[in-house]
């Protein structure tokens, strides 16, 4: 009967496939005309050349991710109905003449092969899956929702959940477009207006779940999300490279995925300060640090400008320039003021000018002249040169002019961890500040826009602004700063979805809110696994972010992906170190409790246990350390040739990682190395050790020496 099915199947999924082609071979005709009209010779079919071409591209790119697994579920509904089966895929289809053969699993009509369930069943008879490979058709999985509907329809498999549940992971995330849960769809296709908050404990889906609502929204309203922008934020590159290919295995590639160390354009960083570093910096207070910071003089630069006059001597010491600079900074933005610095130290030295002979001519006349000489204009660019954003974070490498910006803001303990805290590459902490001085500096001025009114910004004299000081190349920002090229206004997106958001710092929430201000929002967390230490502090600045927007709320209550044996290990953890954790209900059972062992040879006990888990496992295994061994135990792992090729590179499903790297991950099986060492890390240890303890879906042993 199984066998029948599956057959029966196999013969539609055929149909929509050949269809497929159709629509593929389609697109390429679309492309093959627009190259046509390109060869037209005028402006207009160069332009519809490029329409062409672009929108066959896209419908390519469609076809082509939403190839694997096209079909996979089918939805037969009361007979009193009359109605043929639906089919709902990764997108929509229509045959020859227009007839629906595949429903997107986005469109209305496809809610209900989520929201039906055996309390209410919505019309529906039986939910049926479809596990493919490729084009074939492996088998199939049903769900009676109306047991009391007169129909001979087969019911075939245990429940395509826990089918789907019980497969071995690798190193990516995937879609659960074909078992998404009633409890989850309702997130997916929440209201677009405002804020999506979804919360629940782990192995609840959260993450996949705000994925398949990023693809959604694409679809609902792809106009506005493909034109603003879809921003995807994680924790880490490790997070980042997990996820990337759900969104394109449901055919949406329109989208921005970026670690926290990634947001902004141009900047690249994965190494993290200690965690003592990483709370001062992400401190709402270091806003006001770097509002002062920004507001400082060039350190080392000029202190003096002096010329001589007819019959005058002018000097523009440090008091008058301390006074034009305060002057310059109520005008706006710093960078923004650079137009007017020639006219300002002009005004300054105009009002100096007493004698007779010097009288005897105009401002304009001293203007003109001023604007000739080459000291004034040398002097001018290296008093207010325009600023870049790592270059004046590097001036806190200075610890005097650390102290003076931190005075009253910050303690003693906090300005010596920031002082020895600046090291030669950027840290995602950084990252944040490093926006944070953007937005004060402001963007450098167009130049040649008419707009401008000083000459030595003009395009002849460019080359000015590029003058550097010595202090510009004292303190020049780590190797590898590299300001971005776009402007700040260009940060904007039409939706920003942030994951593992309660270890956002208020530092990173300001960073975040810049690029959501007209934004639609996905905001996915478990407060229980924050490792942000003030969380009261990290709330506001999201409210400060988020706006006035509207908040609905999402709460998951369902563990699908640990056993039910892991999950209560974990839950006891938490329990017992006191962590107001959210505990959902886990929904599988493997008959196989978490292993805790304490041993004397600890390189020994974790080639043992890696190599029973490798062996008894066909998914991923992950050996989760302490910062401080991650080094040698990679060592360990690369110099067992069972688990390394011969360049010492653990093969592809070992990962050892510390614990905050686990953050979003899921092993099939877990080695825990020194958990205590784990915990002993941070102040916000203890939640840490409680996401690594719910990281694994089958097996996870615990090593600790006496």
């Amino acid at each position: 009967m199984a066998a029948r099915e599956v057959a029966q199947e196999q013969a539609y999924v055929d149909t929509v496939y050949a269809q497929l082609e159709k629509a593929a071979a389609s697109a390429q005709e679309l492309a093959k005309e627009g190259l046509e009209r390109g060869r037209i010779g005028n402006e207009g079919g160069l332009v519809e050349r490029d329409a062409m071409v672009y929108q066959a591209a896209r419908r390519m790119a469609t076809l082509d991710a939403a190839h694997e697994g096209l079909v996979f579920g089918r939805l037969d509904l009361r007979p009193e109905r009359d109605v043929p089966p639906r089919y709902i895929g990764r997108i929509g289809l229509r045959d020859d003449d227009y007839d629906t053969l595949l429903i997107d699993w986005r469109a209305p009509a496809a809610a209900v092969f989520y929201q039906a369930t055996q309390h209410d069943p919505q019309g529906v008879v039986r939910r049926r899956i479809l596990r493919s490979r490729g084009v074939t058709v492996l088998g199939v999985e049903d769900d009676l929702l109306d047991a009391e509907a007169e129909t001979d329809l087969e019911i075939v498999g245990e429940g395509a959940l826990l089918a789907q549940l019980s497969r071995a992971r690798d190193r990516s995330m995937h879609s659960i477009v074909a078992t998404i849960q009633a409890e989850q769809d309702k997130a997916i296709r929440a209201p677009q207006k405002g804020v999506v908050s979804i919360s629940g404990g782990p192995g609840t889906g959260k993450t996949v779940v705000a994925l398949h609502r990023a693809a959604y929204l694409l679809y609902a309203d792809r106009r506005r999300y493909e034109r603003g922008g879809v921003l995807v934020v994680g924790p880490s590159g490790v997070f980042m490279r997990y996820i990337e290919r759900v969104l394109p295995s449901l055919g949406e590639t329109a989208v921005a995925l970026r670690s926290l160390g990634e947001v902004v354009d141009g900047v690249k960083a994965s190494r993290r300060d200690d965690p003592a570093v990483a709370e001062v910096k992400g401190s709402a207070s270091m806003a006001e640090v770097l509002r002062r910071t920004a507001r400082q003089a060039v350190p080392d630069g000029p202190g003096e400008y002096r010329v001589f006059y007819r019959d005058d001597n002018l000097v523009l010491g440090r008091r008058e320039l301390g006074a034009i600079r305060r002057q310059l900074l109520s005008m706006g933005l710093r960078n923004r003021s650079t137009t007017k610095v020639a006219s300002t130290l002009i005004d300054a030295l105009w009002r100096q000018v007493r004698s007779e002979r010097g009288r005897e001519r105009t401002k304009e006349d001293f203007s003109e002249e001023l604007r000739t000489r080459d000291d004034f204009l040398e002097f001018a660019a290296a008093w207010w040169p325009v600023l870049d954003a790592p270059t004046v974070l590097g001036w806190l490498r200075d610890p005097d002019l650390l102290a003076r910006v931190s005075e009253g803001v910050l303690d003693d303990e906090a300005v010596r961890l920031l002082a020895k805290s600046w090291g030669e590459t950027l840290s995602v902490e950084d990252v944040a500040l490093l926006d944070e001085l953007r937005y004060l500096l402001g963007d450098p001025p167009l130049v040649n826009t008419g707009s401008v009114d000083d000459e030595w910004l003009s395009a002849e004299d460019s080359s000015l602004v590029e003058v550097t000081t010595a202090s510009d190349r004292e303190y020049a920002g780590p190797r590898g700063w590299t300001p971005p090229t776009h402007r700040v206004e260009d940060d904007g997106f039409a939706h920003v979805l942030v994951d593992e958001a309660q270890d956002l710092t208020p530092m990173q929430w300001r960073m975040l809110g810049r690029r959501g201000r007209t934004a639609t929002w996905t905001i996915v967390g478990d407060a229980a696994q924050s490792s942000w230490p003030v969380p009261a502090e990290a709330r506001r600045a999201r409210a400060e972010a988020l706006g006035d927007k509207q908040v609905h709320e999402f709460h998951l209550s369902t563990n699908y992906r640990n056993s039910s044996e892991i999950y209560d290990f974990a839950a006891a953890y938490a329990e017992r170190v006191g962590l107001d954790a959210d505990l959902p209900d886990a929904v599988r059972s493997t008959g196989v409790a978490p292993a805790e062992l304490t041993v004397d040879d600890l390189e020994a006990a974790v080639h043992q246990h890696l190599t029973e888990l490798a062996g008894s496992l066909e998914g991923t295994v992950g050996i989760v350390v302490p910062v401080a061994r991650l080094g040698e135990v990679t060592r360990w792992v690369s110099s067992w040739g069972e688990f390394a090729d011969e360049t010492g590179t653990p093969e592809s499903r070992i990962v050892v990682l510390p614990g905050l790297d686990t953050k979003g991950l899921e092993f099939d099986g877990i080695v825990v190395v020194q958990p205590q060492e784990i915990e002993d890390e941070a102040p916000t240890g203890r939640a840490t050790l409680y996401v690594v303890y719910t990281r694994a879906t089958q097996r996870m042993v615990t090593l600790t020496t006496p």
